[in-house]
């Protein structure tokens, strides 16, 4: 499929015809070549870029959906909200949705080269529970790694809730990393606890999710580097959740994340 192609099926909500993958020449490299090229689409339009998403940073949902490693795509103003502790967002227009409690990063500055965790950890102004809405444009979610990252990481939408400064929460990476190591959610359908999840889920810590993002971001041709005032969402607690409209679901963060809601539309 074209950059062309890609781009309007993201817009007009419907499953792809056939995947990239089928071509046995199409690999990693090339999804990433074809994400650039409709982020480069979407830009032209007039979105804008506001940071990035990682994708499968949660091992243990790794073999449910056949791959082995992290993806990442591009955030954009138009898929961006923020909140206090509730909120509400569309699904018109995406394709199969699903629900994932997640860890937001707020970049207060871009981090240096070979950013060391403690690098990593003064380049942050925030932290922030959110909700990752994804999807995929293949049938019943059966795809390839390479799929996923030409499908813009499965990124849909993001509702990020209340920001916490980085400062209140610890003055170092490692006190950082013990602090999420042991963070919690539970995931609620209306009163219903479906899933609970931990911090450590995410590649060991969502600071560890960064670290790794960032080396892959820097090494990938023609890919832009994080900069301030980005936002990462950093990968899912829990497995991904099919949602649908009028549905309302609640993250219970423990500290030092706070409770989030989100009404479907």
């Amino acid at each position: 499929m074209t950059p062309q192609e890609l781009l309007g099926h993201y817009d007009d909500g419907q499953l792809w015809p056939v995947a990239p993958s089928q071509d046995v020449t199409f690999d990693t490299a090339q999804a990433y070549r074809d994400a650039l090229a409709v982020r480069a689409l979407r830009i032209a339009r007039g979105e804008t870029p506001r940071g990035f998403k990682i994708g499968f940073t949660n091992r243990n949902i790794w073999q449910r959906y056949g791959v082995c490693g992290p993806i990442w795509g591009t955030v954009y103003e138009s898929t961006l909200s923020f909140c206090d502790c509730q909120g509400s967002v569309s699904l018109k227009s995406t394709c199969q949705p699903r629900l994932e409690p997640e860890a937001v990063f707020g970049m207060k500055a871009t981090p240096p080269a070979n950013a060391s965790l403690d690098d990593l950890f003064h380049a942050l102004e925030w932290v922030a529970p959110g909700f990752e809405v994804v999807q995929s444009h293949l049938l019943d979610w059966k795809f390839q790694a390479a799929d996923t990252v030409a499908d813009g990481g499965l990124h849909a939408r993001l509702l990020v809730g209340r920001k916490v400064p980085i400062g209140q929460i610890a003055s170092s990476a490692t006190q950082f990393n013990e602090v999420f190591g042991i963070a919690n959610v539970k995931l609620m359908k209306g009163e219903q606890i479906l899933e609970s999840g931990c911090g450590a889920n995410v590649l060991d810590g969502p600071l560890f999710a960064l670290q790794y993002f960032l080396k892959e971001l820097r090494a990938c041709p023609g890919a832009p580097d994080l900069l301030p005032g980005d936002v990462v969402t950093t990968g899912t607690w829990t497995d991904a959740w099919i949602v649908l409209p009028d549905e309302q679901w609640t993250a219970d963060f423990g500290a030092p994340l706070s409770r989030l809601q989100i009404d479907f539309r």
